[in-house]
C-alpha cells in the first residue's frame, strides 16, 4: 500500500485532482467528506460541536449551518482551533478505519485540505500538492463558488501559504493550465504512484 497525502489551498483544483485519480485507479480517503459525516444529525461529533459553539450553529431541520458555522470560526483562530480539536481526532479515526479495509497494493490517497497547516506530512509516503497562483484560487472562488470577494480572500489567509504547502511537496502539480492539461499531467503522476507502490510491494 503506498499512502498519498494529497492537499492544496481553497480553490487550486485539488478536488479536480482527487476525481481523476480516482477514475485511474486510487483509492480516495476525503477528509471533507468524513468531516461532514462526524458531525451529522445525532453524532457525538454534533452533539461537541454545539456544545462548544451554541444552538445557533444548527440549521432548522437540525444539521450543523456550515456556512454559519464558517463565519464564525475562519475569521477567529482561536474559534478554529477549538473546531478542530473536535473534529480532527474523529477524522482520523474513521480515516484509519477506510485505510485498513483497502487492498494490501492499493494506491490510497488521503485528500486533506489542511495537511499543511496540522503538520500531517510525516503520516504519509509522499505528499502531493496542487497549486495554483493566487488569482487563480481567488478567480475560481467567486466565479465558480459564487463567494465574495472578502470571503474568499479570507478563507485563503486562514490556511497556510503557497510556500509553506510546496515546503513539503514530493510531487506538486501546477493548476493554472486548462483542464486537457491537468489530466495529463495527473496521468504523469498516477503512473509514478504506481511505479512507487510496486517498488514497495517489492521491497517487502
Amino acid at each position: 500500500m503506498l499512502k498519498v497525502g494529497l492537499t492544496g489551498g481553497i480553490g487550486a483544483g485539488k478536488s479536480e485532482v482527487s476525481r481523476l485519480l480516482v477514475e485511474h485507479g486510487a483509492v480516495l480517503i476525503d477528509a471533507d467528506r468524513i468531516a461532514r459525516e462526524v458531525v451529522a444529525p445525532g453524532t457525538p461529533g454534533l452533539a461537541a460541536v454545539v456544545e462548544a459553539f451554541g444552538e445557533d450553529v444548527l440549521a432548522a431541520d437540525g444539521s450543523l449551518d456550515r456556512p454559519k458555522l464558517g463565519s464564525i470560526v475562519f475569521a477567529d483562530p482561536d474559534r478554529l482551533a477549538v473546531l478542530n480539536s473536535i473534529v480532527h481526532p474523529l477524522v482520523g479515526a474513521r480515516s484509519r478505519e477506510l485505510e485498513e479495509a483497502a487492498a494490501e497494493d492499493a494506491v490510497v490517497v488521503h485528500d486533506v485540505p489542511l495537511l499543511t497547516e496540522n503538520g500531517l506530512a510525516p503520516l504519509y509516503d509522499l505528499v502531493v500538492v496542487v497549486d495554483a497562483g493566487p488569482e487563480t484560487q481567488l478567480d475560481r472562488l467567486v466565479r465558480l463558488r459564487g463567494m465574495t470577494e472578502e470571503d474568499a480572500r479570507a478563507r485563503m489567509a486562514a490556511q497556510a501559504t503557497r510556500e509553506q504547502r510546496r515546503e513539503i511537496a514530493d510531487i506538486v502539480i501546477d493548476n493554472d493550465v486548462p483542464l486537457e492539461e491537468l489530466q495529463r499531467r495527473v496521468k504523469d503522476v498516477w503512473d509514478e504512484l504506481v511505479r512507487r507502490a510496486h517498488a514497495a510491494q517489492g521491497s517487502r
